[in-house]
C-alpha cells in the first residue's frame, strides 16, 4: 500500500530539480564530446596517412565514398538487399519470419502469464493458503513445456531465418561472382574491392545475422508500444502516450546522430580484418618462396603491423561503444523513466483533472499501480527499441559493403570496371601515353568464327592503360602453329589474356572461335579439388565425361601419350583423392595439363612455357600428337628444338614493334 504522504513524496521527485537539470545537462555535454571526438579522430587517421597512400586512394576511387549511416541511402540499399533475401511472400523466408513474429506474441502473453501466475502463488504463500498454492504450482509447472516451446520455437526461427538469408545472398552473390570472368576481373581489372573472400563469406554471414536480429529485436517492442499505448490511451488520456513517443521520436535522432562513426567504424573494421586476413593467406601461398629468402623476420613484421593496426582499431571502437553505451542508457533508460513519471502523474498530481475527482484514495492507487505498470513496459519498449539503433547503425556498415560488392559485380557483368589509368611517361614514349587516355575498353569489335584467329588493328593495351603495341595485325588459319617469343614485359601475356577475353578489347577488330574452342595451358598448371580423373577432365565433372562419350580407357590412352600411364597404378585408379598440387612433380603437372588440351581437343591452345621441366623428346611427341588431333598451337618457349613445330612466329620488342612472319630455313634467331 502507497499512502498519500508516499504519493506525495513521489511528486517532488517528478519535479525537475536543480540536480536532475544538472545530469541532464551533463549527459549532452558529454555526447557532444563524444562525437566531436570520434570525428577528431578520424581527421587525425587522415592526417597521418602517408601521402603515397591517400593518392592512390583518390587515383583509385576518384570521388568521394559515400559514408555508412543510417539515412534515406541506407534503406534504399537495404530495400534493394531485401528483395534478395525475401524474393516473394510464398517463400521459405516469409514462412520463418512468420514463425519468429507468432513467437515473439506467444512469449508475451506467456510473459503476463508468468507475471500473473507468479504473483498469485506469492500471494497465496503470503495469505497460508495451501490449497491454492499448490493449483497454482501445478499451473506453472504444466505450463513449463508450453512456455519452453515457446522459446525454442523462437530461437529455431531466428537460426533458420539466419540460414534461408545467407542461403539466397550467397546464392546470388556467387551467381554475378562467377559468371563468366567477373571472378578474374574482380581482382585482376577493377581496384574498388579488396578481399572479396571477405565480403563473400564473413561479411555476407554478419549482415544476415544482423538483418535477422534486428528483426527480432524490433518486432516485439513495437507490439508491446502499440498495446500499451492503446491501453494508456483509456487510462491516463490520449497526451500521455503521445508525449512517450515524442520523447521516442526526438531520443532516437540525438542517438542515431551520435552514432553515426558506428557505420564507419564498423566498414573500417571488416576491412581491416580482411587485410590481416590476406596477410596470413600470403604467407601460406608463397611460405616456400620465402622460406628460401630467409624472410621470415620480414613477413613477421608486416604480419604484426597488420594485426595491431586492427587491435588499435577496435580499441578505439570499444573505447567509443563504451562511451556511447552511458550515453545509451542516461537517454534511452534513466531519462525515459523520468519522462513516463512525468506523464502517467499528470492526472493524479493535478487535482482539478475530472477523471481523479470524486476517486476514493483506493481508487486512485489501483489505478496508480495500473497504469503506472503499463506505463513501466511501454517505457522499457521504448528503451529497447532506441537501443535497437546502435545495431542499426552497425547494419549499415555491413549494407554499405554488400551494396559495393553488389555494384562492382553488376558493372563488371555488364562490361565496366574502374582501375587507375597511367598518366606518366614509362620509357616508351609520352605519344603510347596519349594514346591510353584516349582509347577505351570495349572499343574494340569480337567476331565469332570458327578455325581463324585474326588480329586487325588491335592496341595491346594493359587494363590500366599502359599501351604495348598500338596497332597488332596478323591472321593464323588452324593447322598453322605460331611461336610467341620477346623479352619479359613484352606484351606475350597480354596477347593470350585479350585472345581469351580476359581483358577488355581497347579497339580494332578480333576474330576467334567461341571460348570453348579455345585452351591454355599455364607454366605451372591449376590442380582441382578432386580425383585424379578430375585432373585430366577439368573443367568437366564426370557426368560431362559420360555425355561427351569418353570412357575411363580413353583417358588411360590419353595418359599413355603423355607418358603418365604409371601414375594410374601408383596413386590407386581414377577414383584416387590426393592434394595433387603437392602429390605430383613438375613435369607431371605438365604432362597432365597436356593431357587436358588431348582430352578437349580444341581448335587451338596457348602453351605458355608449359613444356619447360618435360624432356625434349616427351615434348616433341605432344606437338606431334597435337598437329595429327587436329590442335592449332600459339607456343611461349625458348627451346630451338620447338622450331621445327611451328609454322609462323610473332616476335615482340618491348618497346612497341613486332614482326609477323614464316619460319623459313633461313630463320636462325628470334630473340628472347
Amino acid at each position: 500500500m502507497v499512502s498519500p504522504n508516499n504519493m506525495a513524496a513521489h511528486s517532488k521527485l517528478l519535479k525537475f530539480t536543480p540536480r536532475n537539470s544538472a545530469l541532464i545537462t551533463a549527459a549532452g555535454i558529454a555526447a557532444y564530446f563524444i562525437y566531436k571526438r570520434a570525428n577528431k579522430k578520424a581527421t587525425k587517421r587522415k592526417s597521418n596517412a602517408p601521402e603515397e597512400e591517400v593518392k592512390v586512394v583518390i587515383a583509385q576511387h576518384g570521388q568521394k565514398k559515400e559514408k555508412a549511416v543510417v539515412n534515406s541511402v541506407f534503406f534504399a540499399r537495404l530495400g534493394k538487399i531485401l528483395k534478395v533475401l525475401i524474393p516473394g511472400v510464398f517463400t521459405k523466408e516469409t514462412f520463418y519470419l512468420a514463425i519468429v513474429a507468432v513467437s515473439l506474441v506467444a512469449r508475451t502473453y506467456a510473459d503476463v502469464w508468468m507475471i500473473q501466475n507468479g504473483t498469485s502463488i506469492e500471494s497465496a504463500i503470503i495469505g497460508r493458503d495451501a490449497q491454492q498454492f499448490k493449483v497454482l504450482l501445478f499451473k506453472f509447472i504444466y505450463a513449463m513445456p508450453v512456455i519452453s516451446v515457446v522459446n525454442n520455437l523462437l530461437k529455431y526461427g531466428l537460426y533458420m531465418l539466419k540460414l534461408r538469408f545467407r542461403i539466397r545472398l550467397s546464392k546470388y552473390l556467387y551467381d554475378k561472382y562467377l559468371k563468366g570472368f567477373t571472378f578474374y576481373k574482380m581482382s585482376n581489372l577493377d581496384n574498388r574491392i579488396s578481399n572479396a573472400d571477405q565480403l563473400l563469406t564473413q561479411d555476407t554471414e554478419k549482415f544476415c545475422d544482423c538483418v535477422a536480429e534486428l528483426y527480432s529485436n524490433l518486432s516485439k517492442p513495437i507490439l508491446d508500444v502499440i498495446l500499451y499505448s492503446v491501453k494508456l490511451a483509456g487510462a491516463i488520456g490520449v497526451m500521455g502516450p503521445t508525449y512517450m513517443l515524442m520523447y521516442l521520436a526526438f531520443s532516437g535522432a540525438v542517438l542515431t546522430r551520435l552514432r553515426r562513426p558506428v557505420g564507419r567504424m564498423t566498414v573500417a573494421e571488416q576491412k581491416l580484418e580482411g587485410e590481416y586476413r590476406y596477410v596470413n593467406s600470403r604467407l601460406i601461398t608463397n611460405s616456400e618462396e620465402i622460406a628460401f629468402y630467409q624472410g621470415n623476420s620480414r613477413e613477421k613484421f608486416i604480419i604484426t603491423g597488420t594485426f595491431h593496426k586492427l587491435v588499435d582499431h577496435l580499441r578505439n571502437f570499444i573505447h567509443f561503444r563504451v562511451q556511447m553505451g552511458f550515453i545509451d542508457n542516461i537517454i534511452a533508460k534513466y531519462i525515459a523513466t523520468v519522462v513516463g513519471y512525468l506523464v502517467v502523474s499528470r492526472p493524479f498530481l493535478n487535482l482539478a483533472h475530472p477523471r481523479h475527482k470524486d476517486s476514493s484514495h483506493s481508487e486512485l492507487l489501483e489505478d496508480y499501480f495500473k497504469s503506472g505498470r503499463m506505463l513501466v513496459k511501454m517505457a522499457e519498449a521504448i528503451g529497447r527499441i532506441v537501443l535497437a539503433g546502435r545495431e542499426l547503425t552497425r547494419l549499415a556498415g555491413f549494407t554499405a559493403r554488400v551494396t559495393d560488392l553488389m555494384k562492382v559485380l553488376d558493372d563488371l557483368n555488364t562490361g565496366r570496371y574502374e582501375r587507375t589509368m597511367v598518366s606518366t611517361d614509362n620509357g616508351r614514349g609520352s605519344s603510347n601515353n596519349l594514346k591510353a587516355l584516349t582509347l577505351k575498353p570495349g572499343n574494340g569489335k569480337i567476331i565469332i568464327k570458327d578455325h581463324i584467329i585474326k588480329f586487325d588493328k588491335v592496341p595491346l593495351v594493359t587494363p590500366n592503360g599502359d599501351v604495348l603495341i598500338e596497332e597488332l595485325s596478323f591472321e593464323v588459319s588452324s593447322g598453322k602453329n605460331v611461336l610467341v617469343c620477346g623479352p619479359n614485359g613484352c606484351g606475350k601475356s597480354s596477347l593470350f589474356r585479350i585472345l581469351g577475353e580476359l581483358w577488355p578489347l581497347f579497339g580494332g577488330t578480333l576474330t576467334k572461335p567461341e571460348k570453348g574452342k579455345l585452351f591454355y595451358v599455364p607454366q605451372r598448371p591449376y590442380m582441382a579439388v578432386g580425383t585424379l580423373r578430375d585432373q585430366v577432365i577439368y573443367p568437366d565433372n564426370h557426368a560431362e565425361q559420360l555425355k561427351k562419350g569418353v570412357r575411363d580407357e580413353e583417358l588411360a590412352e590419353i595418359l599413355d601419350k603423355v607418358q603418365l600411364n604409371h601414375i594410374l597404378e601408383r596413386e590407386g585408379g581414377w577414383e584416387a583423392v590426393q592434394d595433387w598440387m603437392d602429390v605430383l612433380s613438375g613435369g607431371e603437372k605438365q604432362r597432365i595439363a597436356m593431357a587436358r588440351l588431348f582430352y578437349h581437343k580444341p581448335q587451338f591452345a596457348i602453351l605458355d612455357e608449359c613444356t619447360s621441366a618435360v624432356s625434349v623428346d616427351v615434348e616433341g611427341y605432344m606437338y606431334q600428337h597435337s598437329r595429327e588431333v587436329g590442335i592449332t598451337l600459339f607456343t611461349v618457349s625458348h627451346r630451338k628444338s620447338l622450331w621445327k613445330h611451328h609454322e609462323y612466329y610473332l616476335k615482340m620488342d618491348g618497346r612497341g614493334y613486332y614482326e609477323f612472319k614464316p619460319i623459313t630455313d633461313d630463320t636462325t634467331e628470334f630473340g628472347s
